[in-house]
């Protein structure tokens, strides 16, 4: 431990995470690249080239043109995943559930509608 002080090993940890993060960056905009539907083929293939040949100057002049886009694409993303699994959720624990249906049966038990031997054979069934 006495030949690597611990101002080398903070400034080793510093590299790893700013390597680390540069990768991120670079896979995000390569992500980014494929996903952008206004963007042709050769379009994608151009940025692609450059950013992958160019790594620094690449994704420099990717994010000063497309940095915009490139967020509002994102935000775009997650409210459509947003309202899918709002949806899913609806689906699922909405309407025609055995939830529902219990509600509806317990309304009518208390109501005197059913008996508790009739409500207990449909929740039974409904549970089944």
């Amino acid at each position: 431990m006495d030949d690597y002080p611990l101002l080398n090993i903070f400034w080793t940890m510093l590299y790893l995470f700013l390597w680390i993060m540069w990768f991120f960056l670079l896979f995000k905009i390569i992500t980014d690249i494929f996903r952008d539907h206004s963007l042709g083929g050769w379009g994608k293939a151009g940025w692609l080239i450059f950013v992958l040949l160019l790594p620094f100057l690449g994704v420099f002049v990717y994010l000063i043109a497309r940095g915009r886009s490139m967020g509002e694409r994102d935000l775009k993303q997650v409210q459509e995943n947003e309202a899918a699994f709002r949806d899913y959720v609806q689906k699922t624990a909405g309407s025609g559930g055995s939830a529902d249906e219990l509600h509806k049966l317990s309304a009518l038990k208390d109501k005197g509608d059913i008996t508790q031997a009739e409500f207990d054979r449909a929740k039974a069934k409904l549970l089944a």
